[in-house]
């Protein structure tokens, strides 16, 4: 059995095998840990023994799976062999890789302790070389002290000795003649020099010099030296003490919190902060030289969620800047006219002006043919119709060589407020009263136009020349109105004149200087100008052009001012006579061209310095305009919101757009408009403004279907093919009347036309049948009139309507027929109505539908 002793049992080889394993932890800490590795147990058969001969004598057949060959057998054990050595050799290769990692992690602790007690040790070294450093510095700081001392001491001793001392210093050579001194050697002793010094002693006043010399540069090179490098703090460096890293830490962070406010405390700025109605937030910060982030936290503290760009009012602003420190100062948004009254007159100053005066009077009495005969100029032929359309301001030269101002003002009743612009700006009032026609409505409005300016008033009574004028009627009318003329015992001059003849106009300028001369006319020429706009336009070729009546000071060109909520730089003055002028003195009227927008008439001009100001100051004047639009067109209530829009649900509109000429047309059409209409129509102005039509404005009347009404302009080439394109009616004019005539024709067509009924008979129901296919049909007699089947009825019970209606059959016996007369009988029935009984009574009546028309 040879075969069988060379064969292994099966089991664990070896069984398990022990070792330890290194671990490695931050900051260089290791721990040593023991591990047991186990193989892994493999369960192969015994081969089977070589069959020498069969059955029994050939081995152990029983011991290997049947079917398997011996050669298969064979092939299966070579495969485990090579298996067995593969995996022998692959746990070999493991523990060799295991162990070089192992010594590799153990090579690395190695390393990074060596490098800790390096620096341990380098540290210890760096601390122990400055200690030193410190030692060495605090010794020589007391022998530097203790040589001040006693070389003072030696002063003070030499100065005693006065004269011996003195002639034993002459008897020493020039170079040696200096005070002994002393110094300490390498052995510590002190030894005082005399006659020439020792070649290893040095005098104190060198030494101090160059030890700070040597200071002074050490600071420079540490200076320059820059950010501490980690080279450096490890090596120490090479020019001696160096900053550690926890010191050059702390220095950065000292700056950084004294960059950041937390430095050095500064004494604290109290400020006088200007605080508006309301103020941005961080226009506020700006104020109180605050930083934004500050203000907000602020503002976050008191209950405010609000950012940097947000507004907050007056009171929660004044919280905020007293919370900081600061004295608040209320200003208003109103300051910033402020700069405008700020120039006041002296009398020394003050020199004589022109007079100001203002032609009134009712619409064609001649006040325009008057002052075009004062101006030997014909101002008529130039308007349209031969009614003055604007304001027209000229001055006229006398004989006398005294100038007058004169402005002439449209006597039309659509024109009220642009002769209440004259009486505010005037001085002398001209009533111009016709003598053949006397004191007329315009008439009336004028006089008290000019007791509300409070200035004073000529009458001149115009067309003397004329057979039926009777002057004395106008003289007797005007008392009515508290205006008594002189020759009536009054204090009103009073002038007949006639302006086709020229009669009287010699007196009237008489009368108009000696006005003046009482009233001591006086302006100041040197200072800013001040005047008011007469009117205003947008000329095509010229841009915004205002007519400007100068009241005080001179305005000159290149002049910046504002004007209501307009600004601008004067860029030429034209006068009354269309030459271009310089400048233009009080009492002066021109045209001032460089608007940035078109003034309304009326307003005051005023020059100030810069154009900052002229800005911020017409931005004020525009928002309050705006402020105080939306307040006026808004509802105070729901019920007056409610009951407006019901209102407006009853009341017809008929819509239209105004272009004028200039500012005082458009105005006074605008308020023509108004009074047409009743409670049932009314005109409503769109948009109404100055200059050409527009293609805008054609879409904006296109949008609501409204007609564009042009006065003395026209529509451009874009805007003739849009209104073309689109179907808008655009209607020129040049005379008010004719414009206010066709708005309201066409607003009469709004209203609903006027219903009368007339009634043409009676008849009473007899007997009431019932039709097939008809319903009930009422057996009538005709007691009156006529009955007609296109009539309307009412059925009467008991003198009651109770209803109201058409006929749907009107019968005469059994023929269908348009009318019975009075005395016959017939059959009628009611359309969708049978409730018919006997004894009632029938109203036959007709309607008549009839046109109304605006007042």
């Amino acid at each position: 059995m040879s075969e069988n002793d060379g064969k292994k049992t099966l089991g664990l080889k070896g069984g398990a095998r022990s070792g330890q394993v290194k671990q490695s932890f931050s900051h260089g800490r290791t721990k040593s840990v023991v591990v047991e590795t186990k193989r892994k147990r493999v369960v192969v058969p015994k081969p089977a023994a070589a069959n020498t001969g069969g059955g029994a004598k050939g081995g152990s057949p029983g011991r290997r799976p049947a079917g398997i060959s011996d050669a298969e057998m064979e092939r299966r054990m070579k495969a485990l062999a090579v298996a067995r050595s593969r995996e022998a050799e692959d746990a070999a290769q493991r523990e060799a890789d295991e162990k070089t990692r192992e010594e590799e992690r153990q090579r690395r602790r190695d390393d990074i302790e060596a490098k800790e007690r390096e620096e341990r040790e380098r540290e210890d070294a760096r601390r122990a070389k400055i200690e030193a450093e410190e030692a060495a510095k605090r010794e020589a700081e007391e022998a530097a002290k203790r040589e001040r001392d006693e070389r003072e001491a030696r002063v003070a001793t030499t100065a005693s000795n006065g004269a011996a001392k003195a002639d034993e210093k002459d008897a020493r050579p020039v170079e040696d003649r200096r005070a002994p001194v002393a110094r300490t050697d390498a052995e510590g002793e002190s030894h005082r020099g005399v006659g020439k010094p020792a070649g290893g002693t040095r005098r104190p006043e060198r030494d101090d010099r160059q030890r700070d010399t040597r200071n002074a540069k050490a600071r420079d090179d540490g200076r320059r030296a820059g950010k501490l490098t980690l080279n450096q703090a490890l090596t120490g460096g090479e020019g001696g003490r160096q900053r550690s890293l926890a010191a050059m830490k702390r220095k950065q962070e000292r700056a950084r919190q004294k960059a950041m406010g937390a430095g050095d405390l500064r004494e604290k700025v109290v400020r006088d902060v200007q605080l508006p109605e309301t103020i941005v937030v961080s226009e506020l910060a700006n104020r109180m030289a605050e930083r934004v982030a500050d203000v907000v936290k602020a503002l976050m503290q008191n209950g405010m969620m609000v950012t940097q760009n947000q507004t907050i009012d007056a009171d929660t602003a004044e919280l905020i800047i007293e919370d900081f420190g600061h004295h608040v100062v209320r200003v208003s948004d109103a300051d910033v006219e402020q700069v405008i009254y700020t120039v006041e007159d002296k009398d020394e100053d003050l020199v004589t002006r022109p007079p100001v005066v203002t032609v009134m009077g009712h619409v064609d009495h001649g006040k325009t043919s008057l002052l075009d005969a004062i101006r030997h100029a014909k101002v008529v032929s130039g308007e349209a119709g031969g009614i003055t359309q604007h304001i027209g301001a000229y001055q006229v030269r006398t004989d006398r060589g005294g100038l007058i101002t004169f402005l002439d003002t449209p006597g039309h009743a659509a024109f009220t407020s642009m002769r209440a612009r004259g009486a505010q700006v005037t001085d002398i009032v001209v009533l111009v009263v016709a003598a053949d026609d006397a004191v007329m409505p315009q008439t009336v409005e004028a006089i008290n136009h000019a007791k509300a300016a409070g200035v004073p008033m000529i009458v001149a009574i115009n067309k003397i020349d004329k057979h039926e004028a009777n002057p004395q009627k106008v003289r007797t009318d005007l008392l009515q109105y508290s205006v008594v003329v002189e020759e009536m015992s009054g204090d009103v001059q009073d002038v007949e004149v006639s302006a086709k003849t020229g009669l009287g106009l010699d007196d009237l300028l008489e009368s108009i200087a000696v006005q003046s001369e009482v009233l001591e006319l006086k302006a100041n020429p040197n200072r800013a100008a001040m005047g008011a706009v007469i009117e205003a336009q947008l000329d095509v070729g010229r841009g915004p052009v205002a007519t400007v009546l100068v009241q005080n000071g001179t305005l000159r060109q290149g002049d910046i001012f504002v004007v209501g909520e307009q600004w601008g730089k004067v860029r030429a003055l034209i006068n009354d006579q269309g030459d271009r002028v310089t400048e233009a003195g009080p009492s002066v009227p021109v045209e001032v061209l460089g608007l940035n927008g078109t003034p309304e008439a009326g307003d005051v001009l005023n020059v100030v310095d810069t154009e900052a100001q002229a800005r911020e100051i017409a931005e004020y004047r525009h928002q309050l305009a705006k402020d105080k639009r939306a307040a006026a067109g808004a509802a105070t209530t729901l019920d007056q919101l409610l009951a407006k829009a019901k209102a407006d649900q009853d009341v017809k509109e008929l819509p239209v757009l105004v272009k004028a000429d200039v500012q005082g047309s458009a105005e006074a059409i605008a308020q023509a408009l108004e009074k047409v209409g009743n409670d049932e129509v009314r005109v409503r102005l769109l948009h109404s403004g100055v200059g050409a039509i527009t293609e805008s404005d054609i879409t904006l009347a296109e949008a609501s279907g409204a007609p564009v009404i042009g006065f003395n302009v026209r529509a451009n080439a874009p805007a003739r093919a849009a209104a073309n394109q689109k179907g808008v009616e655009i209607r020129y004019y040049s005379v008010i009347y004719d414009l206010v005539d066709d708005v309201k024709a066409a607003a009469s067509g709004l209203l609903s036309a006027e219903v009368r009924e007339h009634f043409i008979g009676y008849a009473e129901i007899k007997q009431v049948f019932r039709v097939s296919g008809v319903g009930k049909v009422a057996g009538c007699l005709v007691t009156e009139g006529v009955a007609r089947r296109s009539a309307g009825v009412r059925l009467l019970r008991d003198n009651v309507v109770i209803h109201e209606g058409t006929l749907k059959t009107l019968k005469r016996f059994k023929d269908e027929v348009p009318e019975v007369h009075s005395g016959q009988e017939c059959g009628m029935a009611f359309e969708n109505y049978e409730d018919v009984r006997d004894g009632d009574v029938i109203e036959i009546f007709e309607r008549e539908e009839i046109e109304r028309k605006l007042a």
